[in-house]
Parts: C-alpha cells; sequence; structure tokens
C-alpha cells in the first residue's frame, strides 16, 4: 500500500502562526517533488479567505497551491493533484463538501489505489472510518457520517485531558469516547493532542510532534504514547 498521509491535530499551536508548529513536518513531508499542492478549503465558510492563508504559508515553504473550490471539475482537479492539503474547521460542513463534489471515492482510490498522492490533512476526521469522534457540532447534515476510510480507525483531534481543578460538569473528551464505545463494533479512537500528528507511510504509523497521543480500544484500558512511537497496530483490521 503506497498511502502518506499526515495527518495532524491543529493547523495553530498556541503561541505560534498557522501551521508553524509542523511547518518542518509538513517541508519533509511533501518533500522537492511536490511542486503544487490542491487545497481543500471546505470546512470553512469563507472559502476565498481560507485558501489565501494557505497560499500564503505554503508559499515561504516553496509550494502553490491550487483551490479545489475553484476548479471547473473538482474530480479531475483531484486525479490531477500532486499532493493534497485538506484544512480544518467544521468537519460536519468539510464532509458534506466532500461527498457534494463526488471527491470523497477519487481521493480515497488516489491515496490507496493509484499512484502515491501525498495527504496533509489538518482535519484528521474525514481521514478515518467515520466523524463519529468529532468535536464539531453538526451545522449541516452530510449524507453519511462514513468519512474518506484512508485509516482503520478513529480519531478524536484537539484531545483534551480531564481538569482535576475544574467546576464545569459537562462531559469530559475521554467519558464521551467511552460512550462511543459502548456501541458494538465501534474502532479504536485515537486521541491526538495538541501540537501532535501522526504520519502513515504504507502500513507504518509514527506519532510525530511534542505531545503524547492517548489510544482508546473499546473494552480496554487507554494507552498513552510518547512522540517517535510506532502505532502500525492501528493500521490493522484486528483494532
Amino acid at each position: 500500500m503506497k498511502r502518506r498521509l499526515l495527518l495532524v491535530s491543529n493547523s495553530t499551536l498556541h503561541g505560534s502562526g498557522y501551521l508553524d508548529h509542523c511547518e518542518h513536518n509538513i517541508s519533509h513531508f511533501f518533500g522537492k517533488d511536490v511542486k503544487r499542492v490542491l487545497f481543500v478549503p471546505y470546512a470553512l465558510h469563507n472559502r476565498d479567505a481560507y485558501t489565501k492563508t494557505a497560499r500564503d504559508k505554503f508559499k515561504t515553504l516553496g509550494y502553490e497551491v491550487d483551490s479545489i473550490h475553484k476548479a471547473a471539475d473538482p474530480v479531475d482537479a483531484v486525479r490531477k493533484a500532486e499532493a493534497i492539503f485538506i484544512g480544518g474547521g467544521n468537519t460536519f460542513r468539510l464532509l458534506k463538501s466532500l461527498y457534494d463534489n463526488k471527491v470523497v471515492t477519487e481521493i480515497r482510490r488516489r491515496v490507496l489505489e493509484v499512484r502515491p498522492l501525498s495527504a496533509h490533512l489538518p482535519a484528521p476526521n474525514v481521514a478515518t472510518i467515520s466523524i463519529n469522534t468529532t468535536n464539531d457540532m453538526p451545522i449541516v447534515y452530510p449524507p453519511s457520517f462514513s468519512a474518506i476510510g484512508l485509516v482503520p480507525f478513529n480519531i478524536n483531534p484537539h484531545y483534551l485531558d480531564p481538569d482535576p481543578n475544574s467546576r464545569h460538569m459537562g462531559e469530559t473528551r475521554e467519558q464521551r469516547i467511552t460512550q462511543y464505545h459502548e456501541e458494538p463494533d465501534t474502532p479504536c479512537v485515537l486521541g491526538l493532542r495538541e501540537g501532535s500528528m501522526l504520519l502513515v507511510e504504507g502500513n507504518k504509523a509514527t506519532l510525530l510532534g511534542t505531545t503524547k497521543a492517548r489510544l482508546f480500544t473499546r473494552g480496554k484500558s487507554s494507552v498513552e504514547y510518547d512522540p517517535g512511537s510506532d502505532l502500525s497496530v492501528l493500521l490493522t483490521d484486528a483494532q
């Protein structure tokens, strides 16, 4: 399998600018062979402004950006792309737009079946089995919660640990993921904290970044992983 994915928990880290915390990872990931990146701004309402933000940043890294929302044929744009960058925002809006523009299947095909398409996703939910473990409000209704399915597990981005000193009595992320796993046949969920990212190359997965990640598996205790950990077990169907 030729898939190459960089699944990033967040686009902006406290104290730094847009993609600053992972710019070196992006440059190493895309390398020198990639010249142009196809940007997918569907997650935000103002797609022009979002594209400008991405284009300005990628220009400093040596890459030109084409936005899929300006393409006459989005499917053809995916077919011809050297690399793809799916921006974060509202996951429901993003997935609905991916379905509306009929690119879900084409992205999956390009990444998994055809010549390698490097995909950098600060919107990691859409790369997984489903968006059931997103943190976002369902402001629109996609035709399915099934995502692109580039990896056989789910992600909870921006994962937050319970604060023992907080007076907030709402559910914690841990409780919400536990509730998800009360349903049968639910896959494991990787909680990516701010500053963490998962590099997937073929059947190998490595945790990168500056923070730990927490893995939740139905019927088992959660496990913490340090940056640099091999998480290739996530890519097996047994999880």
